[in-house]
């Protein structure tokens, strides 16, 4: 089923990334779709504290393409990837950034491409509105419970 809600600030949209957090499991992939400075990030905070990661360490990946987050000292909890940069059909990508090898991470990923793009994943859709406010929209996988 999907859901949507309004999120007044960035607080309210870091709220709904921490809130869908507690309905993951590690190997889940989430795919944020959402216009430049939509809130993006701001979300993913949000995933990062429902999962036990400092929010305040998460920034965008754009440049680095992948950044890993999670409690000092053990395996990462998250890892959050930011394909804007890539070409469309850019090959083997997926490959070189081995997120298909760690398993024991939830997989967040902003502007995503195939293969990703045809993956079992909660899809989340943020549109900005007038005045600041955002219409955040979470689309389980196929088959997933409510």
């Amino acid at each position: 089923m999907t859901a949507a809600e309004i999120c007044p600030d960035e607080a309210a949209t870091r709220q709904a990334g921490a809130r869908l957090a507690k309905r993951l499991s590690a190997g889940d992939l989430v795919l944020l779709f959402g216009e430049l400075g939509a809130g993006k990030t701001v979300f993913v905070r949000g995933l990062a504290e429902g999962l036990g990661a400092d929010p305040a360490e998460v920034s965008s990946p754009t440049f680095a393409l992948v950044h890993e987050y999670g409690p000092e000292g053990r395996p990462p909890v998250l890892l959050h990837a930011d394909f804007y940069r890539l070409k469309e059909g850019a090959p083997d990508f997926a490959a070189d950034l081995g997120l298909d090898e760690r398993g024991s991470a939830v997989v967040a990923i902003e502007w995503p491409r195939p293969p990703f793009t045809g993956r079992r994943a909660f899809r989340v859709t943020i549109e900005e509105l007038p005045g600041g406010v955002r219409r955040v929209t979470v689309e389980p996988p196929p088959g997933s419970a409510p």
